[in-house]
Protein backbone atom coordinates (compact mmCIF):
# COMPACT_ATOMS: atom_id res chain seq x y z
CA UNK A 1 0.00 0.00 0.00
CA UNK A 2 2.93 2.30 0.56
CA UNK A 3 4.69 1.94 -2.28
CA UNK A 4 0.86 2.35 -4.01
CA UNK A 5 0.70 6.06 -2.46
CA UNK A 6 4.74 7.15 -3.42
CA UNK A 7 3.90 5.99 -7.14
CA UNK A 8 0.87 8.18 -6.56
CA UNK A 9 2.70 10.82 -5.03
CA UNK A 10 5.78 10.66 -7.39
CA UNK A 11 3.39 10.78 -10.98
CA UNK A 12 1.58 13.81 -9.13
CA UNK A 13 4.51 15.95 -8.47
CA UNK A 14 5.80 15.07 -12.13
CA UNK A 15 2.78 16.44 -13.16
CA UNK A 16 2.60 19.52 -10.93
CA UNK A 17 6.22 20.30 -12.46
CA UNK A 18 4.90 20.35 -16.36
CA UNK A 19 1.90 22.08 -15.17
CA UNK A 20 4.04 24.66 -13.76
CA UNK A 21 6.23 24.47 -16.87
CA UNK A 22 3.74 25.49 -19.29
CA UNK A 23 2.26 28.19 -17.07
CA UNK A 24 5.81 30.03 -17.68
CA UNK A 25 4.88 33.72 -19.06
CA UNK A 26 6.22 34.45 -22.31
CA UNK A 27 9.21 36.39 -22.65
CA UNK A 28 9.02 40.06 -23.91
CA UNK A 29 10.86 41.37 -26.93
CA UNK A 30 14.17 41.50 -26.35
CA UNK A 31 14.32 38.78 -23.98
CA UNK A 32 12.73 36.70 -26.93
CA UNK A 33 15.48 37.86 -29.29
CA UNK A 34 18.34 37.24 -27.00
CA UNK A 35 17.12 33.66 -25.92
CA UNK A 36 16.89 33.14 -30.00
CA UNK A 37 20.33 33.37 -30.62
CA UNK A 38 20.20 34.62 -34.04
CA UNK A 39 19.76 38.25 -33.16
CA UNK A 40 22.81 38.97 -31.37
CA UNK A 41 23.60 42.47 -33.84
CA UNK A 42 19.83 43.29 -33.64
CA UNK A 43 20.17 43.21 -29.50
CA UNK A 44 23.43 44.96 -29.74
CA UNK A 45 22.45 48.16 -32.00
CA UNK A 46 18.66 48.06 -29.47
CA UNK A 47 21.07 48.26 -26.71
CA UNK A 48 23.57 50.94 -28.35
CA UNK A 49 20.75 52.67 -29.64
CA UNK A 50 19.04 52.70 -25.81
CA UNK A 51 15.93 50.74 -26.54
CA UNK A 52 16.14 48.15 -24.39
CA UNK A 53 13.33 49.38 -22.11
CA UNK A 54 11.02 50.95 -24.78
CA UNK A 55 11.16 47.13 -26.51
CA UNK A 56 10.70 45.60 -23.01
CA UNK A 57 8.23 48.49 -22.20
CA UNK A 58 4.43 47.48 -22.80
CA UNK A 59 3.61 47.92 -26.38
CA UNK A 60 2.09 45.89 -27.83
CA UNK A 61 4.87 46.26 -30.70
CA UNK A 62 5.21 44.24 -33.82
CA UNK A 63 9.05 44.01 -35.10
CA UNK A 64 10.67 42.98 -38.54
CA UNK A 65 13.63 41.49 -36.80
CA UNK A 66 16.67 41.04 -39.02
CA UNK A 67 18.55 38.10 -38.25
CA UNK A 68 22.90 38.38 -37.34
CA UNK A 69 22.66 36.88 -41.45
CA UNK A 70 20.97 40.05 -42.53
CA UNK A 71 23.26 42.98 -41.04
CA UNK A 72 25.90 40.77 -42.58
CA UNK A 73 24.44 41.54 -45.97
CA UNK A 74 25.32 45.22 -45.30
CA UNK A 75 28.33 46.63 -46.80
CA UNK A 76 31.63 46.18 -44.82
CA UNK A 77 31.78 48.59 -41.50
CA UNK A 78 28.24 49.89 -41.66
CA UNK A 79 27.19 48.18 -38.32
CA UNK A 80 30.13 48.90 -36.79
CA UNK A 81 29.65 52.41 -37.93
CA UNK A 82 25.87 52.64 -36.92
CA UNK A 83 27.04 51.59 -33.11
CA UNK A 84 28.98 54.25 -32.63
CA UNK A 85 27.25 56.86 -29.80
CA UNK A 86 27.85 59.35 -32.60
CA UNK A 87 25.93 57.69 -35.32
CA UNK A 88 23.08 57.20 -32.17
CA UNK A 89 20.26 59.22 -34.00
CA UNK A 90 20.78 57.33 -37.42
CA UNK A 91 20.57 54.13 -35.38
CA UNK A 92 17.56 54.94 -33.43
CA UNK A 93 15.58 55.50 -36.68
CA UNK A 94 16.73 52.48 -38.66
CA UNK A 95 15.90 50.54 -35.31
CA UNK A 96 12.41 52.10 -35.58
CA UNK A 97 11.39 51.46 -38.61
CA UNK A 98 11.85 48.03 -38.20
CA UNK A 99 8.78 48.73 -35.76
CA UNK A 100 5.22 48.79 -36.07
CA UNK A 101 2.66 49.87 -32.68
CA UNK A 102 0.28 46.98 -32.13
CA UNK A 103 0.32 43.40 -32.68
CA UNK A 104 -0.36 42.27 -36.00
CA UNK A 105 0.28 38.85 -36.47
CA UNK A 106 0.74 37.46 -40.18
CA UNK A 107 -3.12 36.87 -41.12
CA UNK A 108 -3.28 40.24 -40.66
CA UNK A 109 -0.06 41.74 -42.46
CA UNK A 110 -0.68 39.55 -45.54
CA UNK A 111 -3.69 41.32 -45.59
CA UNK A 112 -1.90 45.39 -45.75
CA UNK A 113 -0.21 47.01 -48.15
CA UNK A 114 1.51 49.11 -45.83
CA UNK A 115 2.28 50.09 -42.41
CA UNK A 116 3.36 53.20 -40.80
CA UNK A 117 6.28 52.21 -38.29
CA UNK A 118 7.64 53.80 -35.22
CA UNK A 119 10.17 56.00 -37.18
CA UNK A 120 7.68 57.68 -38.65
CA UNK A 121 7.33 56.36 -42.13
CA UNK A 122 5.64 53.38 -43.73
CA UNK A 123 7.07 50.33 -45.21
CA UNK A 124 5.82 48.29 -47.99
CA UNK A 125 4.17 45.17 -47.63
CA UNK A 126 3.02 42.65 -50.50
CA UNK A 127 2.43 38.87 -51.00
CA UNK A 128 5.13 37.95 -54.23
CA UNK A 129 5.19 34.16 -54.69
CA UNK A 130 3.42 33.00 -51.58
CA UNK A 131 5.98 34.87 -49.73
CA UNK A 132 5.56 38.10 -47.40
CA UNK A 133 7.89 40.82 -48.17
CA UNK A 134 8.38 43.99 -46.10
CA UNK A 135 9.95 46.36 -48.42
CA UNK A 136 12.77 44.08 -50.11
CA UNK A 137 13.00 41.92 -47.34
CA UNK A 138 11.47 38.45 -47.02
CA UNK A 139 9.61 37.58 -44.25
CA UNK A 140 11.26 33.93 -42.91
CA UNK A 141 9.29 33.07 -39.68
CA UNK A 142 6.30 34.97 -38.61
CA UNK A 143 4.14 35.03 -35.65
CA UNK A 144 6.60 34.81 -32.64
CA UNK A 145 4.51 35.37 -29.48
CA UNK A 146 5.96 37.55 -26.98
CA UNK A 147 4.28 39.46 -23.91
CA UNK A 148 4.39 42.48 -25.32
CA UNK A 149 4.09 41.67 -28.94
CA UNK A 150 5.24 39.77 -32.36
CA UNK A 151 8.38 39.33 -33.95
CA UNK A 152 8.68 38.41 -37.51
CA UNK A 153 11.51 37.62 -38.86
CA UNK A 154 12.98 38.90 -41.91
CA UNK A 155 16.50 38.28 -44.21
CA UNK A 156 17.73 42.01 -44.22
CA UNK A 157 17.81 45.54 -43.09
CA UNK A 158 15.51 47.23 -44.14
CA UNK A 159 16.57 51.61 -44.44
CA UNK A 160 14.12 54.12 -44.03
CA UNK A 161 14.30 56.00 -47.01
Amino acid sequence: MTRFFTQLLTVALLAGASTLAFAEEKKDIVDTAVGAKTFNTLVAAVKAAGLVDTLKGEGPFTVFAPTDEAFAKLPAGTVESLLKPENKEKLVAILTYHVVSGKVMAKDVVKLTEAKTVQGTTVKIAVKEGKVMINDANVAKADIETSNGVIHVIDTVIMPK
